[in-house]
């Protein structure tokens, strides 16, 4: 696992880490030589922790949908009004 704290950390890795690969759901990624990585964020967690269920739900939802993790999509989600 490769942890980013920014969307620019995320991009980078996520460019480099899957040159030559193969990349996946939810920040999975396979590099040019076969071994897997999560390029995460600890927003995510933090995001997932929450005691709200519709707040979780819908941030899964929204990670699901992405291949690269993105933490404004991720935040929009939280943050959504119902």
């Amino acid at each position: 696992m490769v942890s980013c704290d920014t969307q620019e950390e995320i991009d980078e890795k996520w460019e480099k880490l899957s040159a030559g690969g193969q990349e996946n759901r939810c920040g999975w990624l396979k590099d040019k030589f076969g071994l897997s990585w999560q390029v995460a964020t600890p927003v995510l967690p933090e995001l997932l922790n929450d005691k709200d269920e519709k707040k979780v739900k819908r941030v899964m939802e929204a990670m699901f949908q992405m291949t690269k993790l993105d933490i404004a999509g991720l935040r929009k989600a939280y943050d959504q009004q119902e």
